[in-house]
């Protein structure tokens, strides 16, 4: 995606083309594999989507730091996942008052925006940061209360769980699919029982991601502690985030020998 450096690696966009490449199944190749246009087309976009989420890090042969911060979305995606949050936090906890640090938070998504389209790079992450900043400064705003700014976070989290969890119950883990056409496999993971249940292992380690910020961050919600909740949040977020990415490439890397891995 982007490197460690503040500016979106251009390489990212020829690392997510490769990825959608190589979403295209083999016909040639033994194994339940998708086939036709339709499959390819849905191939290409779960690649591709994968590549922007960071899950594209699987890929690599090597990892780095560099490596890790660019799925990340790079210094300045980090910047704007984590400051506006920390800057609510920060002026709420120093303040008690929701109107000024929510201005504070809003305001900082908004420039991290600007700047986006000032340097006509890509404005897409911070435009979905400031649109997620903007509906959760409306709820509290709505509501009066300052931890309602973290509800919609829990519904996201909610609602990829569930579909991680459903993928697990009608026998296509999630993560497989996404790998699988990463990886140029297709669904042909599905017939390779090693593999299939390495997808299953990567595809419950993210439904726990997202059902430990469930379990740990629900409670402080219910209580009030807007300081505990908004702690938790920043420390189960990007952090977290990067831990099981890193698990997955390592899993990865074991069920997807590099010889057997696509040129690029």
């Amino acid at each position: 995606m982007t490197d460690a450096g503040a500016e979106r690696d251009p390489r990212s966009d020829e690392r997510a083309d490769a990825a959608a490449s190589a979403g295209e199944p083999n016909p040639s190749s033994s194994g339940d594999r998708v086939t036709g246009t339709d499959a390819g087309e849905f191939g290409r976009q779960v690649a591709a989507a994968a590549e922007r989420s960071g899950l594209g890090l699987a890929r690599g042969e090597t990892l780095t730091g560099r490596d890790l911060i660019g799925a990340l979305g790079g210094l300045r995606g980090l910047a704007e996942a984590i400051l506006p949050g920390l800057v609510f936090l920060v002026v709420y906890t120093l303040t008690r008052e929701l109107v000024p640090s929510l201005a504070a938070s809003l305001g900082l998504a908004v420039v991290f925006t600007i700047v986006r389209l000032a340097r006509r790079s890509s404005p897409t992450q911070a435009i979905a940061g400031l649109v997620a900043v903007g509906a959760s400064a409306a709820l509290a705003l709505w509501t009066g209360r300052a931890e309602d700014n973290y509800v919609l976070g829990f519904y996201t989290n909610a609602a990829y769980g569930l579909a991680l969890l459903i993928s697990l119950l009608v026998g296509w883990p999630l993560l497989g699919l996404i790998v699988g056409f990463l990886m140029g496999d297709g669904t042909a993971w599905r017939s390779d029982r090693r593999k299939l249940r390495a997808m299953q292992l990567l595809t419950l380690i993210w439904l726990g991601l997202f059902t430990a910020r469930l379990v740990v961050q629900v409670p402080f919600y219910f209580a009030g502690n807007v300081e505990a909740l908004g702690a938790t949040r920043l420390l189960m977020g990007v952090p977290l985030y990067a831990l099981v990415l890193v698990f997955s490439w390592l899993v990865v890397r074991v069920v997807y020998p590099s010889a057997a891995r696509p040129r690029e």
